[in-house]
């Protein structure tokens, strides 16, 4: 579906043109599995009389996880936000917590919605990950822990983080919600720090519709965290823990099975994707395409470009303009959790130590994959970035 013409949204209010896409094709379409597994699954579940408490799905989900991972114990939860705020109060966790900035939100919201500071440390502009010399600069009396992201699935620097907790007495947590199915060093992501949070959210590679958990080795945080998820409760009547509501249901349990079954269909489709726009982007100056090392697995789920200076228009011109088709791309995370609120106000000067996220936020774009798209459909939009190019 090539595009004649590239359409900026003022080209579109003076010509009125229809766009490229008559229905959107957009980020984070689900990736859906063996519909009739799934419904084979949710039959059982209604047959069982077994909506949620820890029901057989639940249990088997927990078990393949942890089985897929090779971790000694996959905890699962409602969503990955209840998981980190569960992980995080499970461990301990206090005063000033190490972050990134450049990441989605919830993992600074998961500490301040329990009123622990989130300290954000700078990205390496080469991986956006963390910058261990960053976070060193930004530990003090007060700090209990680092949080590294695995951002786009790609690993954080997983041992000089750890070198850095170890030297200091420091916790070192991570958060894996964009990393199931990756590699660190050949190993699976899911088996570093104390324990690894993830995400099953609709928008993931894979998902449970919606849920999370935390997966780690620890036989006594993994003990306190299944307590914590459902309100302390030790069998009936005996509430032996702090807690709250975490479960994750069984109609998600089974998604996430059968999802479980086609993921690595589904990841070989990213791939193809991926280095289908990597082919379409090739010959346009001034967008870079995020890659992915081959010597790890990957979901290659995020399509992640970067337009530099020398690109003729903005990122936000970009994006405005494939919006404009109906290509509905994202400027995540842009601008950074220290801009967002309560941080922005909480944090004035944040972004003085940030320079590497400030930057980088100013030139991200991610692009839509998955099952859902098609070479048409990555060539029509490297037409569109390419065409834009023409405009200098």
């Amino acid at each position: 579906m090539p595009l004649k013409t590239i359409r900026t949204p003022t080209d579109l209010a003076i010509h009125g043109a229809p766009p490229a896409f008559a229905e959107p094709v957009h980020v984070g379409r689900p990736n859906i599995g063996d519909r009739d597994a799934f419904l084979n699954r949710v039959g059982q579940i209604l047959d069982n009389h077994w909506l949620t408490n820890n029901g057989p799905m639940v249990q088997e989900f927990e078990r393949r996880i942890a089985q897929h991972l090779g971790v000694k114990h996959c905890v699962a939860m409602c969503n990955g936000t209840i998981a980190l705020e569960i992980a995080i109060r499970a461990l301990g966790l206090k005063g000033e917590v190490i972050v990134p900035s450049w990441t989605f939100v919830a993992t600074a919201h998961a500490l301040h919605w329990q009123g622990i500071t989130p300290v954000f440390a700078d990205i390496d502009p080469a991986t956006h990950n963390l910058d261990p010399d960053s976070v060193r600069r930004m530990i003090t009396p007060r700090t209990s822990g680092i949080i590294g992201v695995h951002l786009w699935g790609r690993a954080a620097p997983v041992e000089e983080l750890q070198a850095l907790a170890d030297e200091h007495g420091l916790t070192l947590m991570f958060d894996a919600a964009h990393a199931f199915g990756s590699t660190y060093k050949g190993q699976s992501i899911g088996r570093f720090g104390k324990c690894e949070v993830l995400s099953f959210h609709a928008t993931k590679a894979f998902n449970t519709m919606e849920g999370g958990a935390v997966v780690t080795h620890d036989d006594e945080l993994a003990e306190a965290m299944r307590l914590m998820r459902n309100f302390g409760f030790s069998g009936y009547d005996n509430v032996v823990h702090p807690g709250t509501n975490g479960k994750m249901i069984e109609v998600c349990a089974a998604m996430g099975l059968a999802n479980l079954d086609s993921v690595d269909e589904i990841f070989a489709i990213n791939r193809r994707n991926h280095a289908a726009y990597k082919a379409a982007l090739r010959d346009v100056p001034g967008i870079r395409v995020l890659d992915y090392a081959a010597s790890e697995r990957n979901s290659h789920h995020y399509i992640v470009i970067e337009a530099d200076e020398t690109f003729p228009v903005s990122r936000d011109d970009i994006v405005a303009a494939l919006q404009a088709e109906n290509v509905l791309a994202r400027k995540y995370f842009w601008p950074g959790c220290h801009k967002m609120q309560p941080y922005r106000d909480l944090f004035p000067h944040a972004g003085m130590m940030l320079p590497n996220t400030e930057s980088l936020a100013e030139k991200i774009i991610v692009l839509p994959n998955g099952a859902s798209v098609d070479d048409s459909v990555i060539g029509a939009i490297g037409d569109a970035i390419g065409a834009l190019r023409q405009r200098e």
